[in-house]
């Protein structure tokens, strides 16, 4: 399959020209034109690239990309990525936010897909972008019963700061780093709100609020919308496609 075809395709479906964004979404390494499997991960790691070349990829499509709006000198680790791609012919490409706004393959939509969350309509503000979602319940749901779910569908070790109702009807996601969102879930009178991160001041916010917040872990939040968008491209191209987990705990 042609590497130009499937990063327009993904381009497109994310419609991440329209986002503005830190990160340079789409192609970040050229690689080979024919690409035959693609490995998805959420971060451009050192791991992440020696494993997908090992099991022969020849695209590897990330959350997390190389390159964030500023210039660097290539040496260490950051050499040794480059090196990995470019020796093995592999293609990096990535999609940051795109990929956490989108309202069916976004990670914010996937996390309200998993806990069963209704009615999805756009929250949380980010840097003029609305990145997130907030949904309802039909009935309302324990806390505990919300944090069972997550930390069975990502793996992930959850922290709680529960100090507002016990039983949750309205909720909102902002994944990865973005503890600071809370307070835009506070205002809009959520019953819980969750992301992947969490500050300090994080607890007496929520406790002086009368607040619920979960953060389940920044890496861990953004696996949804990259385990989405591949079955989106499996499907649309049938080329092989693998995930790879390298697990963090943060």
């Amino acid at each position: 399959m042609d590497r130009d075809r499937i990063i327009n395709f993904i381009d497109g479906y994310l419609d991440s020209k329209n986002v503005k964004d830190a990160s340079q979404n789409g192609l970040q390494v050229e690689g080979k034109a024919e690409v035959k499997k693609i490995v998805f991960g959420v971060s451009a790691s050192l791991e992440l690239f020696r494993r997908a070349s090992a099991a022969g990829a020849d695209m590897i499509v990330v959350h997390h990309g190389l390159f964030w709006g500023r210039s660097f000198p290539v040496r260490g680790p950051f050499r040794k990525k480059l090196e990995t791609l470019l020796n093995g012919g592999i293609t990096l490409a990535a999609w940051h936010l795109p990929l956490d706004k989108h309202p069916l393959t976004g990670n914010n939509a996937q996390l309200l897909k998993f806990l069963g969350a209704q009615s999805l309509k756009p929250f949380g503000t980010y840097d003029g972008e609305s990145i997130g979602f907030k949904g309802t319940f039909a009935r309302p749901r324990p806390v505990s019963e919300i944090i069972k779910i997550l930390r069975h569908k990502l793996s992930a070790e959850i922290l709680p700061l529960n100090f507002g109702p016990e039983k949750i009807r309205t909720v909102g996601v902002v994944s990865g780093g973005a503890q600071r969102m809370f307070e835009q879930a506070i205002e809009a009178g959520l019953d819980l709100y969750i992301t992947g991160e969490v500050s300090e001041f994080v607890q007496e916010m929520a406790r002086e609020h009368g607040a619920n917040f979960i953060a389940a872990g920044h890496y861990n939040t953004e696996k949804a919308g990259v385990w989405a968008l591949e079955k989106v491209v499996r499907a649309k191209f049938k080329v092989k496609t693998e995930f790879i987990d390298v697990p963090n705990p943060v």
